[in-house]
């Protein structure tokens, strides 16, 4: 049970994975299909740190031929030739933070590495398109063979200016001159995979290589990146048992907390659930559930395009969307929905063949809390230290089931809380109650539609539903007359618990709890 185990958590390197015997999920079957398959253009976008860049680089040992790095593996009993090609490997994750002259250097010093690792002497030449043109051309001459390009994070330079007016068109002509060899030395290319987290229209690869083949979104290839239940419970089966072990959790209880945390991706729909792998083998390194991949980036920028669309906190779990809304050129999206979706903060929940509608939520705990606890500082206060471990005291409460002894609480250090603008309407305080509902790990509902009206705030715990109503101004008997007047219990009769009625009132001048009152 106490086997020492591998987990490679930062590996992106195939070659360095398999030769120190780090854990690998095969993911061949892909590489393979994706070689094989009607386009030799290709194009996968996901989130951050969900292996796209371990896939690249099996992609780059395939195409070289190693067959000795893919013994036991899928592609072993699939591939019969191992046909070995010429590879460019491009890779710019590093290419952020850059303005326009850094970048080409930097354009400049990848292809340099790429010249020096092929044996190309370089031409002389100012622009790294020309280049990169030279290059492919100088290595099929040399080689008698097509060349495989592969393309890591091509987004990368232009994912920090997406929204600067004035960088993000420079940036933008960088990466196009920099990408167009791509349609011109088409006849000298075997195949070319590009993969990042965004969708730029105006890049010459989507423009000018009609081509191309996206994959994101095909069911083919729904788990070609994270990792699925039954790859879990499979090629990790030993690892479920020895973080059940760390916990002392049965199997079942540690199965079902690891799916509660970091489960609940869908790239198509229908698709196998996917949990993300930076967690996972977190979870299995360090042997404890923790937040893994939201710890690993802070979402600055997210966060401030969250108010740039004025998006509430309660409308990022249900997010209707056409595909090509959610889907779209990141420089042309006119909601929230597409920096949500394609970074991995929402995931696909539903799917309306009829009305070809996607639903977009939070896939898991993880992201809820994560995101909820980043908002903090604009709904609740900015010291959210004092806010989380004021939340764990009235996380306690609730579990208890003692509701008075937690309105007591959020009372007293609602009245601590500096002045903030945008306080003086109802539904501030009703935002306010979903974040801070949500990091307590239990489900929560705002606005939830009933036969005779809406309900401000609806909270299960494991023994108890709260149907709370919220006033601003008024009284908690006024809350209370609202919930008796819509028989709002009513409708919550069948869900197996005992359900509460809380009506609680702020005063918008002390902007805290000014009464409640709590009836069963």
């Amino acid at each position: 049970m106490e086997q020492k185990r591998r987990y490679p958590i930062g590996i992106q390197t195939f070659s360095e994975l398999v030769n120190k015997q780090y854990l690998y999920i095969d993911k061949t079957e892909y590489v393979y299909r994706m070689a094989h398959g009607n386009s030799k253009y290709l194009f996968l976008s996901r989130p951050r740190r969900f292996g796209k860049s371990l896939l690249t680089s099996t992609l780059h040992a395939y195409f070289e031929g190693r067959k000795e790095l893919f013994k036991g593996l899928a592609v072993e009993q699939l591939e019969t030739e191992w046909t070995q090609y010429p590879v460019l490997h491009l890779d710019m994750s590093l290419g952020k933070h850059m303005d326009c002259d850094t970048l080409n250097r930097y354009l400049h010093s990848i292809l340099e590495d790429n010249e020096k690792r092929l044996g190309i002497t370089p031409r002389e030449t100012v622009d790294a398109n020309i280049r990169l043109k030279n290059l492919i051309l100088d290595v099929h001459a040399r080689t008698g063979k097509q060349v495989v390009i592969l393309v890591d994070e091509y987004d990368a330079p232009l994912l920090d200016v997406v929204h600067e007016e004035k960088q993000l068109p420079v940036l933008r002509n960088v990466m196009r001159n920099f990408y167009s060899p791509l349609k011109a030395c088409d006849p000298y290319l075997r195949f070319v995979f590009l993969t990042g987290i965004t969708k730029f229209s105006q890049l010459s690869i989507f423009s000018e290589l009609n081509n191309i083949q996206n994959i994101s979104m095909l069911p083919e290839y729904a788990a070609v990146c994270g990792i699925t239940q039954e790859e879990m419970e499979t090629q990790m089966d030993v690892d479920i048992d020895m973080l059940a072990s760390r916990l002392n959790l049965s199997r079942e209880d540690t199965l079902q907390r690891l799916k509660f945390n970091y489960d609940g991706y869908h790239f198509t729909w229908p698709s196998p659930d996917i949990y993300n792998p930076f967690s996972l083998l977190g979870a299995f390194g360090e042997g404890r559930l923790n937040s893994f991949w939201f710890g690993s980036g802070t979402p600055t920028y997210l966060i401030e395009m969250l108010r740039k669309y004025g998006t509430l906190p309660s409308e990022i779990d249900c997010i209707p969307a056409l595909a090509a809304e959610f889907d779209a050129p990141t420089e042309r999206m006119q909601n929230i929905a597409p920096l949500l979706y394609q970074s991995g903060y929402v995931t696909i929940k539903d799917y309306d063949e009829g009305m070809e509608l996607y639903t977009l939520g939070l896939p898991n705990k993880e992201v809820r809390v994560g995101l909820m606890r980043s908002l903090l500082p604009s709904y609740v206060m900015p010291d959210t230290l004092k806010t989380t471990t004021m939340i764990a005291y009235l996380s306690r409460d609730i579990i208890r089931g003692e509701m008075d002894a937690a309105l007591s609480r959020l009372q007293e250090f609602l009245g601590t809380v500096p002045y903030a603008e945008n306080t003086h309407y109802e539904g501030h305080y009703q935002q306010m109650f979903y974040v801070i509902f949500s990091l307590l790990g239990m489900y929560v509902d705002i606005e939830v539609r009933t036969p005779r009206g809406r309900v401000d705030v609806v909270l299960r715990t494991p023994t108890t539903l709260y149907v709370i109503e919220l006033k601003l101004d008024k009284s908690a008997d006024v809350a209370m007359q609202q919930i008796d007047l819509k028989n709002y219990p009513e409708h919550f009769a069948l869900c197996g618990l005992p359900v509460v009625k809380v009506g609680i009132n702020f005063d918008a001048e002390k902007r805290t709890i000014s009464d409640w009152r709590i009836e069963q």
